[in-house]
């Protein structure tokens, strides 16, 4: 049976590329084209290598491991430690199921035109098999996860944080929205809805008093000290909910966040605080909401 070495190529490029894009969107990655294509490259280029015996160490197990940790960092450029690591291990899990669906694709398709060398299934089976094997396996995985998702108890809905804003910290419990995807329309930044009333020793009581004049551009309540300082500070944020299709919040961007989930522990640097003038819940269980997207 001949193998081309191009259609290794090409195979292990579409293989890889759909599973690091399924591995993104399950961690809710940043996706940036570029970066997942040529770290799908990468993986491809291994494979080519290994197929082709050009050296023995390419087949080691622990070179493996590495090339998984340089494909994730060349994909998601994980900011530490726990994060690589998480990444990594969805990485595998979700390549395994794509490896699975796949091969008993093209088992089913053509068994008798499969070659295993160097732990590499190979074939000449047509490229539609691969991509209709990857598709498959794409729905499974999301769909598991999603049901995964849904199954999320109470306890796990709630979580502390502390957020530094000028120079003071205040503390509560916040509520992790999954449908939360409220972000500052010009930087692209998540935002942390929280009562207003919880903000009153870090930002002066002018601003937090006069919110609904503020949305609308009234600024004549304001003392001009204040105004000439907190002005270029302030964010609009539009929102939509149920009963309000085009809300604006008022935003601050804070200093940092730290959010405390179970046993996990995360600071985010680049985070917006929008004031709501109104309380979250009427026994007061909690006083912010998180987009899944800041869960630690």
């Amino acid at each position: 049976m001949t193998i081309y070495i191009d259609l290794v190529l090409i195979e292990n490029l579409m293989m890889n590329s759909i599973i690091l894009l399924a591995t993104g969107i399950i961690l809710k990655e940043k996706i940036k084209v570029l970066r997942l294509v040529f770290s799908s490259l990468l993986g491809a280029i291994y494979s080519v290598v290994s197929y082709m015996s050009i050296l023995e160490i390419y087949t080691s197990f622990l070179l493996k491991i590495i090339l998984s940790i340089v494909m994730i960092y060349v994909a998601f450029n994980p900011q530490n430690m726990k994060r690589m690591w998480k990444d990594v291990l969805i990485f595998y899990l979700t390549s395994f199921v794509f490896g699975g669906v796949a091969f008993a694709l093209i088992y089913v398709v053509k068994p008798q035109d499969i070659l295993m060398k160097n732990g590499l299934f190979l074939g000449t089976y047509p490229l539609k098999t691969i991509l209709l094997g990857t598709i498959i396996a794409f729905v499974m995985i999301l769909t598991a996860f999603t049901v995964v998702k849904s199954k999320i108890t109470k306890k796990d809905m709630f979580c502390k944080i502390a957020i530094e804003l000028n120079g003071k910290i205040i503390e509560t419990i916040a509520m992790l929205d999954t449908g939360n995807l409220l972000k500052e329309p010009i930087t692209n930044t998540p935002v942390i809805v929280v009562e207003h009333t919880l903000l009153y020793d870090c930002i002066p009581k002018e601003i937090l008093n006069h919110l609904e004049e503020l949305l609308g551009g009234d600024f004549n309540n304001i003392p001009e000290k204040i105004k000439e300082e907190y002005k270029s500070k302030l964010k609009f944020i539009p929102f939509s909910s149920l009963g309000k299709q085009n809300g604006m919040l008022l935003g601050i961007r804070a200093d940092r966040v730290k959010i405390k989930a179970l046993d996990c522990e995360e600071i985010k640097d680049n985070v917006i605080v929008g004031i709501y003038n109104k309380s979250l819940t009427k026994r007061g269980e909690y006083r912010a909401l998180m987009g899944i997207e800041l869960e630690p």
